[in-house]
């Protein structure tokens, strides 16, 4: 095992090296003059003069000895040899320093003090090339950062000057849907969004004021009263209550990293007036767990009255509807369409999931609910909203195809548990570049026959 001297240097004829072997306990001598080191990251703050002593004994740190010498220092042994025997060789990050023997110990011999100062050079070599590697990585990274901030820019400048202007005019030009699928500038993110989901229900903010303050009344009725009464909408106040329940209990697990719809955080408040009201707009479905995610990816990108015009119609979308009003027959015919372009473009993996005994609803009910919003990185999410918006349910479950696609190889070798367990919890460092390359390898044809076209068959079938 290796083990470096962390003992004071007082010989000056001592072999150059680091040991490998164990220094026996050793009691120190009244005068220090500095301690050998061997790992220090110089991108730590030090005191000055411990820097100082980094590169040898330095004014700061040598208290003066008799006759006028510093401590530890003979007056037949000048300061300039003993940095002559400490070897240096600082990295930006990391100094290996090569240290002196304590002279306690027997003197090494010429062959063990020269592999040891060869084992010193390889591991100072290798901390330079890693440290190389790392400075690469991180340029190119910013490289890559700069570009994307500058089509960023670009993007918004075509956005808010040439598409919005002429929003029916150019949101299905072929130009457009190239720029939609690369994913929007987070400063008109909301307000395509809205254009895009509309508002067929004609929900506006003043309806949204009117729910809501039929929501805040209920919550202080709810603290007064425990007897189960009828509603003027038919549910009943135990229905009520449970849908409570669930709101605060999902909120608190709503983006629980970001702690900014968690009590006390400051969306917290928003997220449960916008579940609270569309409880008392559509009382027929009332809340389900996964809509509070749904709900905060809006809040993130649209006013308050926005946000909750953009839910309500959201969630009464024809693929929406049946999941959040648990419609097991609707369900299950969505699967058998995703399984026919599953089966289509990923035929190994489609096999293998068949032998397993693996079922879409596995997984994709999790996806199909929160939109992807729970399963993604944040950021990769709202770009596969982006396109949702654009394309509708057909790209949620090409989402799904991409998924699979991405981790084809990881999910063949993988047995039932370990998948099912694979794909409810996504690998965090999933890149939306990556995702979306597989994602556009993965079309959604079936022969000559479309996703609405083979989804409707599926649902004409009894």
């Amino acid at each position: 095992m290796l083990s470096l001297d962390l003992s004071p240097d007082r010989s000056p004829q001592s072999s150059t090296t680091i040991t490998h072997s164990t220094v026996p306990p050793f009691s120190p001598p009244p005068t220090i003059t500095h301690y050998s080191l061997s790992l220090i990251p110089l991108s730590l703050s030090l005191p000055r003069h411990i820097g100082c002593c980094l590169h040898g004994p330095c004014d700061f740190h040598k208290p003066a000895g008799p006759g006028g010498t510093s401590a530890g220092t003979s007056p037949t042994q000048p300061q300039q040899g003993r940095r002559k025997n400490l070897e240096f060789e600082p990295l930006s990050t990391t100094a290996l320093i090569l240290e002196d023997r304590p002279a306690n110990l027997p003197a090494k011999s010429v062959e063990e003090a020269q592999r040891h100062r060869q084992e010193y050079d390889e591991m100072v070599a290798e901390a330079k090339k890693r440290e190389l590697k790392e400075a690469q990585r991180k340029r190119k990274e910013m490289k890559e950062r700069f570009k994307q901030e500058e089509s960023i820019a670009n993007a918004m400048v075509v956005w808010n000057n040439d598409i919005l202007p002429n929003w029916e005019n150019t949101r299905n030009t072929r130009r457009v849907r190239e720029l939609w699928w690369q994913g929007l500038p987070p400063n008109v993110r909301g307000k395509v969004w809205s254009l895009a989901i509309g508002n067929e229900l004609n929900i506006t903010p003043e309806l949204y004021e009117i729910f809501l303050s039929r929501a805040k009344e209920r919550w202080r009725s709810f603290s007064e009263t425990g007897s189960e009464t009828e509603a003027d909408d038919g549910a009943s106040l135990a229905d009520r209550e449970s849908s409570l329940d669930l709101i605060k209990l999902d909120i608190s697990r709503t983006f629980p990293p970001l702690f900014i719809f968690q009590k006390g955080g400051p969306y917290h408040d928003l997220l449960h007036s916008v579940l609270g009201a569309y409880t008392c707009y559509r009382p027929d479905v009332g809340y389900v767990q996964g809509m509070s995610f749904i709900a905060a990816v809006l809040i993130l990108n649209l006013e308050e009255a926005d946000a909750f015009i953009a839910f309500a119609n959201l969630l009464n979308k024809p693929c929406q509807l049946a999941f959040f009003r648990v419609d097991h027959d609707l369900m299950l015919k969505y699967f058998a369409a995703f399984e026919v372009f599953f089966e289509e473009n990923l035929p190994r993996l489609f096999n293998h999931f068949q032998s397993s005994n693996l079922t879409p609803d596995l997984y994709l009910i999790d996806w199909i609910f929160t939109l992807y919003s729970k399963s993604l990185p944040l950021d990769v999410a709202c770009r596969v909203w982006d396109v949702f918006c654009r394309d509708g349910e057909e790209f949620l479950f090409r989402t799904g195809l991409g998924i699979l696609r991405l981790y084809e190889d990881v999910l063949l070798q993988l047995d039932f548990i370990r998948s099912a367990q694979f794909l409810t919890r996504l690998p965090e460092d999933i890149g939306s570049d990556r995702l979306f390359a597989c994602i556009a390898a993965a079309p959604m044809l079936n022969g000559n026959r479309k996703w609405s076209q083979v989804s409707s068959s599926k649902q004409k079938k009894t």
